[in-house]
C-alpha cells in the first residue's frame, strides 16, 4: 500500500476545516507582512516541527540533533511542555519530573543531564531566559521543539517532519484531518524529513514521494525509520535479579501505551511474542489508579511463566515516579527506546549540513557584529 493512502479523513467537518483555514491564513499573512513581530537571535535556533497534531517523532529528531551536537557546543532544548502542572519559564534541574516539565523534556533531560531543557509556551521569553544565563552556561545553539506554527521566532534552520503513513500532502486542515495549517505552509521549512519510513524503501518510492511533496530549490529532503534498542528497566533500582534486555519469544507481555501513534511500537513488539495484550491511551495519558486496577488485571490473567509490562521510553518518563504504580508490578515494567536512522545512507549529508549551518552563521554574526 503506498504511503499515506490509508488516512481516515471526515469530510463531513470539511466547511468547519474552512473557516480554521481562513483564520490560519490571516495569522501567517500577519507575520509575512510583519504587521505581527518577528525575533531574530545571534546564535543558530533550530526548529523541529510539523504541519501537523500528533506524534511525528520530533522528540527522536531532537534526541539525535543533541548526540549530533552536544559534544562541540553548549546545546538547549526548548519545549512548551506539554501537560505539565507549572507554568510560565521553567529550566530543568535534578528536581525536575515529567508533571514540572512535561513528559517529554524530562525524557531528554533523563538521557542527557548535562545540556539545557527549559519549558515555556512563550519561545521568545524562554529564549530571552537562556541568553541571560551566565557566559559559561549560556547555550551556543538552541533547539526549538514543536515551534514551526510559534512564528514569533524566526528560527535559523527550520525542519519540518512528515509522518510517511500520513504525509502532509493528502491530509487536511483540522478538525476534517490533522493539519495545523495550511499545505503551503511546508514553504517556510528549509528541510522537509519524511519520518517513520520503511527501513528498506524502494527507490521508486523516494521518487514518487519527492515528486508529490514538490519542494523548492533551497529546501532538502531526507527519510528516517526508527530504529528500536533493547528494553531497559522502568525501575532499574528494583528491577528483578534476572535483569533481562531483550523480549523471548515465549513472553506474555502487556502493552501499554499512552502515545499519539503506538502501532509501529504495537507491530515490532508483535515480531517477537504472539502473546500480547495492548491498553492503548490517549497521548501523554496520566495513568491513575483506575489505569493500574486494569493492567493488574490483565497482568495476571497471563498464564506464561515469563511475562512482563512494555511501555514506551515517553510513557516510561511518565510512570517512573508515579505514586498509582502498584509495587508489585514495578520490577516487571521495561520500556523500550527508539532512535532514529536515515534511509539511503544520508545521516552523513545531514550531519555536515547541521555541523556548517552552525560554523556560517556563527562566523557570519561574528563579521557582522
Amino acid at each position: 500500500m503506498p504511503a499515506g493512502d490509508h488516512i481516515k479523513l471526515n469530510y463531513i467537518l470539511t466547511p468547519f476545516s474552512l473557516l480554521y483555514g481562513l483564520a490560519v491564513r490571516l495569522r501567517n499573512v500577519l507575520f509575512t507582512w510583519k504587521i505581527l513581530p518577528v525575533e531574530e537571535y545571534p546564535i543558530p535556533v533550530i526548529s523541529i516541527g510539523n504541519l501537523s497534531v500528533g506524534g511525528t517523532g520530533k522528540t527522536p529528531h531532537t534526541e539525535y540533533l543533541i548526540r549530533l551536537l552536544k559534544d562541540k557546543y553548549r546545546v538547549a532544548v526548548l519545549s512548551r511542555g506539554y501537560k505539565r502542572t507549572t507554568s510560565g519559564y521553567v529550566l530543568a534541574n535534578t528536581l525536575s519530573n515529567s508533571r514540572t516539565i512535561g513528559d517529554e523534556p524530562y525524557q531528554m533531560k533523563r538521557k542527557f543531564p548535562d545540556i539545557l531543557i527549559a519549558v515555556d509556551s512563550n519561545r521568545r521569553r524562554g529564549i530571552s531566559h537562556l541568553l541571560e544565563l551566565p557566559e559559561e552556561k549560556r547555550p551556543q545553539v538552541i533547539l526549538l521543539d514543536d515551534a514551526f506554527q510559534h512564528r514569533y521566532v524566526s528560527p535559523s534552520l527550520s525542519i519540518v517532519l512528515t509522518d510517511y503513513k500520513r504525509l502532509f500532502y493528502k491530509d487536511m486542515l483540522l478538525p476534517a484531518g490533522r493539519l495545523r495549517e495550511p499545505r503551503r505552509g511546508i514553504s517556510r521549512a528549509d528541510m522537509i524529513i519524511v519520518t517513520k519510513c520503511e527501513n528498506q524503501l524502494k527507490p521508486i518510492d523516494l521518487r514518487i514521494i519527492e515528486e508529490e511533496i514538490k519542494k523548492q530549490a533551497h529546501q532538502l529532503l531526507y527519510f528516517t525509520y526508527i530504529a528500536y534498542e533493547t528494553i531497559e528497566p522502568v525501575y532499574p533500582a528494583i528491577a528483578a535479579p534476572d535483569i533481562r534486555s531483550r523480549i523471548n519469544e515465549g513472553d506474555g507481555i502487556i502493552l501499554l501505551a499512552g502515545i499519539a501513534a503506538p502501532a509501529p511500537f504495537i507491530r515490532e513488539v508483535e515480531k517477537y511474542s504472539g502473546n500480547v495484550t495492548v491498553l492503548q491511551y490517549p497521548d501523554h495519558h496520566t495513568f491513575d489508579k483506575h489505569n493500574f486496577k486494569s493492567v493488574t488485571e490483565a497482568f495476571k490473567r497471563i498464564q506464561t511463566p515469563d511475562k512482563l509490562i512494555l511501555t514506551t521510553e515517553k510513557d516510561a518518563s511518565r510512570l517512573v515516579d508515579n505514586p498509582a504504580v502498584p509495587d508489585e508490578l514495578k520490577e516487571h515494567m521495561y520500556y523500550m527506546p527508539i532512535t532514529i536512522r536515515f534511509s539511503t545512507g544520508s545521516a552523513k549529508s545531514f550531519d555536515d549540513f547541521i555541523s556548517t549551518h552552525i560554523t556560517t552563521f556563527q562566523q557570519k554574526f561574528i563579521y557582522n557584529t
